[in-house]
């Protein structure tokens, strides 16, 4: 089943998109995706594939994750959700722990934004939106510390699941201890929690931006008050 798997998306393969899904995900060196191979292809048809290999073991799943291939780690990543999310369902709480411990095992491979972005709240954020106090939680303030850039992000962007609960804390947390981290891939992952926070309650969103507005980032006060009025966010900007 790998190799069938590898064969059907070589088949998608497109010389075009590679090089320009080269240039936009930042694979030249010294840049955050560098030595990232796209083979290139639209990712609704990454998913046609990805669907067909539901059943495919966890083992395998392993080994499709741990290539620098691109969309073999994306593929993967997507079976991987469709498990959890059957799994969750079908209240198979073994099998939850064994999905979250592979992510948690290979974050190594979980290294552009959209490989974070379609999976982390999906997987682990589900998995401890049940668990909510700071003992079983403490793995995304660990990884908001990371000196791993993508570890960092997962960490935040996993909190999405609680957002999606109207639990915010804990995203507010995480987003104080990354509030001055150097990298811009951080700040519009933190301004997009923000004003996801913001569109379930903007009162709870400004007393943080109240707090942080004149110090925070650019790029990550802009994604937060994208949603506000005019008015509004024009103060924030020129304050």
């Amino acid at each position: 089943m790998l190799n069938q798997i590898k064969q059907d998306l070589n088949n998608l393969a497109d010389k075009e998109l590679s090089k320009n899904y080269s240039r936009f995900f930042k694979t030249g060196k010294g840049e955050y995706g560098e030595g990232d191979i796209f083979l290139g292809m639209r990712v609704p048809k990454l998913r046609e594939v990805a669907k067909r290999y539901y059943e495919m073991n966890l083992t395998d799943l392993v080994k499709l994750l741990q290539t620098n291939i691109h969309e073999y780690r994306l593929g993967a990543l997507i079976i991987l959700v469709n498990k959890y999310k059957k799994a969750k369902k079908n209240n198979n709480d073994l099998e939850q722990r064994k999905i979250v411990n592979l992510y948690l095992d290979n974050t190594k491979y979980i290294n552009n934004w959209d490989l974070v972005d379609s999976s982390a709240h999906y997987i682990l954020g589900e998995y401890l939106l049940e668990k909510e106090n700071l003992k079983d939680r403490k793995i995304l303030y660990d990884l908001a510390k990371s000196k791993d850039l993508w570890e960092r992000r997962i960490s935040v962007i996993s909190t999405f699941a609680f957002i999606r609960n109207n639990q915010f804390e804990d995203s507010l947390k995480i987003s104080k201890i990354l509030l001055y981290d150097h990298h811009d891939l951080i700040h519009k992952a933190v301004g997009w929690m923000l004003r996801e926070i913001g569109k379930r309650n903007q009162e709870v969103e400004e007393k943080f931006l109240k707090q942080h507005y004149k110090t925070m980032p650019r790029t990550m006060l802009r994604y937060a008050i994208e949603k506000f009025e005019e008015n509004k966010r024009q103060w924030y900007l020129k304050k």
